[in-house]
């Protein structure tokens, strides 16, 4: 095997390098390619403070990401705290021993081993156990940075879904299931799917309105998602994943829905009345459709 190990969240523009330089070291060498992950994310193990950390791809969503990107097999070890301890070494000779590794691709900031060693140190400790050793380069984003998973959930974070999109190479996602909500948006004329995601850890991107792309009953549609509290109709309200699906008006309650997200139309806000909330909802609609038509002026 030629291998490369880490957390891979969102399988971004940087892991992609790496795979494509797995798969073309794996077949240069008549060998094949693994990915060696772990679930959960370490920092949602070891820090407190991070147990909430939201994820950029379920674990599913990964492997899939993975294996499309042409990687032979993807092993998911369990993080744990006990395996948080094992040196760089020990880590090593594991991937030797159990899935004969013979060769490893180390991104620009591989960190392996609860002894904490940086790329450097990894390379020599693999060197020594007689692994070769395939380094790989940072990806710099249009802005001259590393792209990494944290600066991209920041993205999301803030509403930058189209920031977002130019780290990943993709447009972010969300999957889940249709659930009843309270209908107010079926009473002003803009009915509303309701999402409860599959993967509690995904990360939600910030609250406004976006324009989607909406899969749902084997179609692709569009629609416009509000993501927030809908101060609008009460406070105290739970955050809530909602989107009027244009042209659209089935029951697809208890069925799949799945959403890609284009561009971010407006932050979310409380309007005086549900008929000053139909006015700005049909304004947002309007924007939607003027991307649709005219998506360079994303």
């Amino acid at each position: 095997m030629v291998v490369a190990t880490g957390f891979f969240d969102g399988v971004h523009v940087g892991h992609r390098l790496v795979i494509q330089q797995l798969t073309e070291a794996a077949a240069v060498r008549g060998d094949e390619s693994m990915v060696i992950t772990f679930w959960p994310h370490p920092r949602n193990v070891l820090q407190k403070e991070a147990r909430s950390l939201r994820l950029l791809t379920t674990l599913a969503e990964k492997k899939q990401m993975l294996h499309d990107l042409g990687v032979d097999h993807v092993e998911v070890l369990q993080f744990t705290k006990d395996f948080s301890t094992w040196t760089t070494e020990y880590y090593l000779r594991h991937l030797m021993e159990k899935y004969g590794a013979k060769a490893i691709l180390l991104g620009y900031d591989n960190r392996i081993g609860g002894d904490a060693k940086g790329t450097d140190e990894v390379a020599r400790t693999a060197e020594s156990l007689g692994l070769e050793v395939i380094r790989t380069e940072m990806v710099p984003s249009e802005k001259g940075y590393a792209v990494s998973s944290t600066k991209i959930r920041e993205r999301l974070e803030a509403g930058d879904v189209k920031g977002a999109a130019e780290m990943l190479g993709y447009d972010y996602g969300l999957h889940g299931v249709v659930v009843s909500g309270n209908r107010i948006g079926r009473t002003i004329g803009f009915p509303t799917a309701n999402m409860q995601l599959y993967e509690p850890l995904k990360l939600v991107p910030g609250n406004g309105v976006y324009f989607v792309r909406v899969e749902t009953l084997g179609r692709h549609l569009y629609g416009m998602c509000n993501i927030g509290y809908r101060p609008t109709v009460g406070a105290g309200n739970g955050r809530t994943i909602e989107t009027n699906i244009f042209g659209f008006d089935e029951d697809i309650y208890g069925l799949d829905l799945h959403l890609t997200f284009i561009g971010k139309i407006r932050d979310e806000v409380r309007f005086d009345s549900l008929d000053d909330l139909k006015v700005q909802l049909e304004k947002d609609r309007d924007a939607c459709l003027n991307l649709l038509c005219h998506p360079e002026q994303e």
